[in-house]
């Protein structure tokens, strides 16, 4: 149906009749009759490596067969370790065959955080591959518990399993950023999930001839979109690895694979948006959907500019606890509204509603928070009953239906379309993931000499937002920046540290409480670092040391300061490499970039491009 101008959604009576046309099933039973239909398509392709459905499927089967000689049949907790790869994903279906569910854990993560996750779900067996078994040998000293899927042979029986799997039966346990400042686990059944790509995928109509872009390892929460409304409906599913291969060469990637489906984040559509020099270089491109943060005006006015007319936007609000809210496919002539940001129309099988603090109904028009009726809810917390009742209340409505919090705050157009009015509570996302203020803010307490700790999320110039730590030492304790980040490194993810971190002498309190609005917004002055000041002393180093300055919004930056003290990330990564391919000759990768990691290095690199020396 077409509302205001420019905004499309799918007739929700036509959902009905294509939901009959895709009755319910397990994920690995949906998986096989793809298999059956698409055997010789392309499943999954990464770099020069692809493999068709049948080849995924007799790889999943092999691993899945080998998962049951080792545990037997019945549903469990089977821990994922794996980068971003086809293996993780051949991995993931086979422990879904086999009957057990999966949980993810991530190489790049802090080994305290997975540890953690690992006990906490207490999974019974390591599944990963030869690359991340040093790794996986750390978690479990039991040898028994590992499953290395290189190892895995190739005379396994590649014949379907033919496990008996429920709808209700659990198809993972994912974890994500905690409130009580530790990681809390969000079981997801089969009826979930396949719910969630069906909706999905009717939303875009997704076709077997669509080729779907997958950014993010296969077991994060974001990448399910793309890997199930792929692998469920016989499309092709296109792996690409910002981590190892930056956003600057995302384009090229995506016009190379002739991408018609990209889902991302917002920041990154952003620096992709720049990266782009005209309108409709990427042609085959039929949508692009962003999540993981509140869409701004600015990246509407990108999409605009620089996708060709038959590209639609699809705006998209979801959660682990919830998966899909709501969304609106829009194009060109959309009118982006002056206050909040636009997510859409509930999808079929999701009701929203607008609380206040009592729970009661908002009135029309009124800002409450954003609450999701459904009967396609998780069920809880992972053996958490006390943050199960806080977020999981009784619809009172029967039917199975219950009501989702999300801590969000939004208002309701008179035709329902939804509109997100930020955060109830100190939530934030940063690059698309979900962070909770309070895991930062516990891995400061862990620090020996920090008596108290706060974190806030700040906006940068260029509108991306970025976390502050602030730690008030205890009596008589000399604090070192530099000290206390490199512990905070061992505890949290990457996305997780904090870009900037100050020394107080109190926090600022309310009534007793911490007042996080009267937390100082750092400043742009070099912080306290391990290495001292060095400054530029060629003309390299000096172009070098501006950019850096300007990307990283931090004076004066020193030709040996260490990228990451600064506070830089990723993103801000390809920002640097992409100012640096056009001022110099040379073309960086991201990879090269991180070794780098100084302006010294980087120069020299330049130097080494040029056939001269350092100094030069």
């Amino acid at each position: 149906m077409e509302n205001k101008a420019g905004e499309h959604f799918p007739d929700l009576r036509q959902f009905s009749v294509y939901q009959k046309a895709n009755a319910e099933m397990p994920i690995g039973e949906r998986f096989e009759a793809m298999v059956g239909r698409y055997g010789d398509r392309v499943a999954v392709k990464l770099g020069d490596r692809a493999l068709t459905y049948d080849d995924l499927n007799r790889a999943a089967n092999r691993i899945g067969r080998t998962i049951l000689a080792r545990r037997g049949e019945g549903s469990e907790a089977i821990a994922l370790l794996f980068e971003e790869g086809i293996d993780a994903i051949a991995a993931l279906l086979g422990i879904c065959k086999a009957g057990k569910f999966y949980v993810p854990l991530d190489p790049a993560f802090p080994a305290a955080r997975n540890a953690f996750i690992f006990d906490e779900a207490q999974a019974l067996l390591i599944v990963t591959n030869t690359r991340q078994i040093k790794l996986a040998e750390q978690l479990t000293r039991d040898p028994s518990r590992l499953l290395n899927v290189d190892d895995v042979a190739l005379e396994t029986d590649a014949g379907n399993l033919r496990v008996p799997v429920s709808m209700d039966d659990l198809f993972a346990v994912v974890f994500t950023s905690g409130s009580t400042g530790d990681p809390k686990g969000v079981p997801l059944s089969h009826r979930l999930r396949f719910n969630d790509t069906l909706i999905h995928s009717f939303a875009v109509s997704i076709r077997p001839e669509d080729r779907l872009s997958l950014l993010q390892p296969a077991g994060a929460v974001a990448a399910e979109i793309q890997l199930f409304r792929s692998l469920l409906n016989g499309a092709g599913l296109f792996l690409y690895s910002l981590r190892s291969e930056g956003i600057h060469l995302l384009a090229n990637w995506l016009h190379r694979e002739r991408i018609s489906v990209l889902h991302t984040s917002p920041a990154v559509f952003r620096q992709l948006s720049d990266s782009l020099p005209v309108r409709g270089t990427l042609g085959d491109l039929r949508i692009v959907q962003l999540s993981g943060a509140p869409i701004s005006v600015t990246d509407f006015d990108a999409y605009k500019a620089k996708f060709s007319s038959p590209c639609r936007l699809v705006l998209h609000m979801g959660s682990t606890e919830a998966g899909a809210i709501c969304a609106a496919v829009v194009d060109e002539s959309y009118a982006f509204p002056a206050a909040g940001a636009p997510v859409g129309y509930p999808y079929p099988t999701k009701a929203v509603v607008l609380l206040d603090d009592e729970r009661r109904p908002v009135d029309t028009g009124d800002v409450g928070e954003i609450g999701v009726r459904s009967r396609y809810l998780a069920e809880g917390y992972w053996h958490s009953p006390e943050s199960t009742a806080a977020k999981f209340i009784d619809a009172s409505l029967g039917g199975g239906e219950r009501i989702y919090l999300t801590g969000d705050l939004g208002r309701v157009r008179p035709d329902g379309f939804l509109l997100h009015l930020g955060r109830k509570d100190f939530m934030v996302k940063i690059h698309g993931n979900r962070v909770e203020l309070g895991e930062i803010e516990k891995a400061l307490l862990a620090y020996p000499q920090v008596r108290d700790a706060a974190a806030m999320a700040w906006d940068h110039e260029s509108g991306e937002k970025y976390l502050a730590a602030y730690a008030v030492p205890k009596a008589g304790a000399q604090l070192a920046i530099a000290d206390l980040r490199l512990s905070l490194a061992e505890k949290l993810p990457s996305y997780m540290m904090p870009s900037a971190i100050m020394i107080l002498e109190s926090l600022p309190l309310t009534y007793g409480k911490l007042d996080r609005n009267s937390l100082p917004k750092p400043d742009d002055r070099r912080p306290e670092l391990h290495e001292p000041y060095v400054a530029a002393r060629t003309e390299t180093e000096k172009r070098l040391v501006n950019i850096w300055e300007e990307t990283l919004e931090i004076r004066p930056i020193g030709v040996r300061d260490d990228y990451f003290e600064l506070g830089g990330d990723s993103l801000m990564a390809t920002r640097i490499i992409s100012r640096v391919a056009k001022e110099f000759p040379l073309a960086m990768s991201l990879r090269a970039f991180l070794q780098a990691a100084n302006v010294e290095a980087m120069a020299a690199l330049i130097a080494e491009s040029r056939g001269g020396r350092p100094g030069e």
